[in-house]
């Protein structure tokens, strides 16, 4: 190739990769103009023996009313469909919430079917189709494996603490936190407004040594687990919209047992709300719904009651199907 050919073929590339990373940025930030999004929750299967004559697989009501009081409607999406079915509920939904709980991060039919889900919001974001993907807690630990490719979590336990946020500095930069005030991201670092209930997570060095996770997420706050291992508690997508807290937003405003250490002051709701606001309004951005409004009516959370579980579990109530 010539001088002036190779010249040519640069400036081509550049303006190529320019115009990409224009067109991703525009994508991330563009407006939210669907009023009436559908957020599907992924449900879990029922483990303890004394839940089983409710249902195969529940989602905890905390989970919902958090999505509901953010401005969006529910759709549960169950574990036991096809590939096919899972990409037509895709069409639909305008955004996915992966919830907490403890299963097999690569074996379970949870991790197959999240792993269905990434797959396509990687393609549609990559088509300028925006949808957004949330994970909270084993949720988050899920999106670093499909991510990776690997399970690189280890002991980071943090159970049943309340904990401020150590914010790196990419996280006043973030999409996550843009709508904080100052005062309010300094309130982050000095009270303990995160609920911490875990037991594995992923440290910082693992975060930092994986070329992977680096290229992918920002890194918006870490914390110190009760081993003194520092843990990744807080990410976002460099060039997708996807979302991951180690702590658990939910619990600030819908999870009461006195035995656990819920975060319930008014910065804590304070927080809860900006955050499912936040998701509910990313999944605004997204263009996907039902065609048919029957099937949309039949599909959402409305059409099942939340049975009280506080006696049985920490989770005042459990939806099952």
């Amino acid at each position: 190739m010539s001088n002036t050919g190779f010249s040519s073929f640069v400036c081509l590339l550049l303006v190529s990769c320019i115009c990409c990373s224009r067109a991703m940025t525009t994508a991330l930030n563009q407006e939210a103009s669907n009023d009436r999004p559908v957020i599907g929750i992924l449900t879990q299967m029922v483990s303890d023996d004394v839940l089983k004559p409710w249902g195969k697989v529940f989602i905890p009501a905390s989970y919902v009313k958090y999505i509901e009081s953010g401005g969006s409607r529910v759709m549960p999406i169950r574990l036991t469909h096809t590939t096919r079915e899972y990409e037509n509920i895709f069409k639909k939904i305008n955004g996915l919430l992966l919830i907490g709980g403890a299963v097999d991060l690569q074996k379970s039919d949870y991790a197959k079917v999240a792993k269905i889900f990434y797959q396509l919001a990687l393609k549609a974001n990559d088509a300028g189709d925006f949808f957004p993907i949330w994970g909270t807690c084993m949720g988050m630990q899920l999106l670093t494996v499909l991510v990776a490719g690997e399970n690189l979590l280890t002991n980071t336990t943090a159970e049943n603490i309340a904990l401020p946020l150590n914010l790196t500095p990419e996280a006043h930069s973030s999409r996550m936190f843009q709508g904080f005030s100052d005062d309010f991201m300094k309130i982050l670092t000095q009270e303990p407004l995160t609920g911490n209930f875990h037991h594995y997570g992923l440290e910082m060095k693992s975060f930092q040594e994986n070329e992977k996770l680096r290229n992918f997420f920002s890194l918006l706050s870490t914390n110190v687990a009760e081993n003194r291992a520092h843990f990744v508690s807080t990410i976002e997508g460099k060039r997708y919209p996807f979302y991951g807290v180690q702590w658990h937003p939910e619990v600030n405003r819908f999870q009461w047992d006195r035995k656990l250490n819920f975060p319930h002051s008014p910065h804590a709701v304070q927080l809860s709300s900006l955050l499912g606001e936040f998701f509910v309004n990313e999944g605004r951005k997204s263009s996907h719904r039902f065609d048919d409004p029957e099937e949309e009516d039949s599909s959402l959370i409305y059409n099942y009651t939340p049975i009280f579980t506080g006696n049985l579990t920490g989770y005042e109530q459990l939806y099952f199907f």
